[in-house]
């Protein structure tokens, strides 16, 4: 069962959250809409910062969204200028008060993600993808992944006819609920045509209860929410 269907929608409410985490009444498919209008823009506009998740929360006045990178400088910008940018463009889209909070991915060669996107990226610099493959399949395993599997479809090396190549090393136990597997898809645009990077990453096995909410396990020091670096900087000033 588990071999067909995605890993994270396969284990929402077992040890995966939601990452749209909100009410909603009779407008309920104009806030997903929203939601998914909202991390369109934020990927389109922050393709350098390495973005992986964008988790939405709504209140009856407020949307809070957190942004999952590598690179948190890019996003926040010299004195907080960019991310208030951020902020007042998402108001524009939301028509309410907008709140983000900026969380820095530690280990980005775990982030199913920016391991797809970083691929697809490396094939549109015309690296060859199976060198672009085994070098993230050595840093996943380098990071101490239990797993990892990657699928590339498309014209390989501009073949007539489009095929598929599967990489993997370690398990990936897909059928395991309490399997902790990220999975990502991303595309590379190339002379030939669209490719499409499928990526599986084993992180572990969960045992027990797990919190569900979206920022569980998110390390307080880790997080930079919007508008706070200016008290930060105004405090090293004074000292």
């Amino acid at each position: 069962m588990g071999q067909k269907t995605n890993p994270i929608g396969n284990r929402l409410g077992i040890i995966r959250g939601w990452d749209s985490n909100w009410y909603g009444g009779n407008d309920y498919g104009d806030k997903i809409a929203e939601d998914h209008k909202i991390r369109k823009y934020i990927h389109a506009r922050l393709s350098k910062a390495s973005v992986s998740k964008v988790i939405i929360e709504r209140t009856l006045k407020l949307v809070t969204v957190t942004i999952t990178t590598a690179r948190p400088g890019i996003i926040i910008g010299k004195g907080g200028q960019e991310v208030d940018k951020l902020k007042e463009e998402l108001k524009k889209i939301t028509n309410k008060e907008v709140q983000i909070n900026i969380f820095e991915i530690k280990r980005p060669e775990l982030d199913g993600y920016l391991v797809a996107a970083s691929i697809a990226r490396q094939i549109e610099n015309r690296i060859s993808y199976r060198r672009a493959i085994r070098m993230a399949i050595a840093g996943a395993m380098r990071m101490n992944a239990e797993g990892i599997k990657v699928m590339i479809s498309g014209r390989l090396n501009g073949a007539e006819m489009a095929r598929s190549e599967t990489f993997k090393d370690g398990r990936i136990p897909l059928s395991t609920f309490r399997a902790d597997i990220d999975y990502a898809l991303a595309e590379a645009h190339t002379t030939y045509g669209r490719m499409g990077i499928k990526v599986w990453i084993m992180k572990g096995e969960v045992y027990g209860k797990r919190d569900l909410s979206p920022l569980a396990g998110m390390d307080k020091k880790q997080s930079k929410s919007a508008g706070s670096h200016k008290g930060k900087t105004n405090q090293r000033k004074r000292k």
